[in-house]
């Protein structure tokens, strides 16, 4: 199946559960926030340090907009393969196409891992 519009480069399996990861943690030891309309806020107000977005998401064009922004913000980002994992680890019962990280807590030194492991995707 081809990649969504708004999917830059491809993440290997163990850098998705990386994200994973690092939203559980920050949703335990800091703060995220869920949902499209928020995440894009929190970037344009560069009040995010780490963004998550699920390349399943149906329209592909409700994220179109998100990788661009977050390079133009500077904010490290990555994909993962579901929405509906993704909003496990943010603790929803519901799935969820994008989720920032506000406060990191303890997982500073995974994103800070993840985003220099992204950076030499990107290239």
């Amino acid at each position: 199946m081809a990649k969504a519009i708004f999917v830059r480069f491809e993440m290997p399996k163990e850098l998705q559960d990386k994200a994973y990861e690092i939203i559980e943690t920050a949703r335990d030891t800091g703060r995220v926030k869920k949902g499209t309309n928020e995440v894009t806020k929190l970037i344009e107000r560069g009040e995010t340090s780490f963004v998550v977005m699920a390349e399943d998401v149906q329209p592909p064009e409700i994220l179109a907009h998100m990788p661009l922004l977050c390079e133009e913000r500077n904010i490290p980002y990555a994909y993962v393969a579901s929405k509906a994992e993704l909003g496990n680890a943010c603790g929803l019962s519901k799935p969820t196409a994008s989720v920032a990280v506000v406060e990191a807590g303890k997982a500073k030194p995974l994103i800070d891992s993840l985003a220099e492991q992204v950076k030499k995707l990107k290239k």
